[in-house]
């Protein structure tokens, strides 16, 4: 038997009427260019999901956000379809209406800029992972199991 490990992100999509804002990333080496969720990043050991996202939302984007405005869009196991273990993942996919503070680029190097997009009609150059959760959020389905890549 083989055993793999799993690479655990969370996602923050702050919402606002039927907007997310976005963030397009560069100089990550993954999907530079790219529109993607406002906030996203790895848990860290001793960390939930929950709280790795609240963390993001901190640090990328300078808001607050208290674990009860947290609401679960998604689970998603994703693969590229290799056996490479950095590419076997899941990630939790958060929406988030009330927040404290403004969102502002809270990484400059990595974020060129933050805008806001209404959900039915997101940018063509957006992860397909990410627009799968996306399309969920825009069509009410919550705390959906989805897979990506198999």
């Amino acid at each position: 038997m083989s055993h793999f490990s799993i690479v655990p992100a969370s996602y923050v999509f702050l919402r606002r009427d039927r907007s997310v804002l976005l963030q397009r990333r560069q100089n990550t080496g993954y999907m530079d260019d790219c529109w993607s969720a406002g906030a996203a990043g790895h848990v860290e050991p001793g960390e939930t999901a929950m709280s790795a996202a609240i963390r993001e939302a901190r640090e990328e984007l300078g808001v607050q956000v208290a674990l009860e405005a947290l609401s679960a869009v998604a689970v998603m196991q994703r693969t590229d379809g290799t056996e490479n273990p950095l590419e076997q993942r899941v990630d939790w996919f958060f929406v988030c209406d009330v927040w404290g503070g403004e969102p502002l680029i809270g990484e400059p190097t990595k974020c060129a800029e933050l805008s806001w997009f209404r959900l039915h009609d997101l940018p063509v150059d957006l992860p397909a992972h990410e627009r799968l959760a996306l399309d969920a959020l825009r069509e009410g389905r919550r705390s959906a199991v989805l897979t990506y890549g198999f």
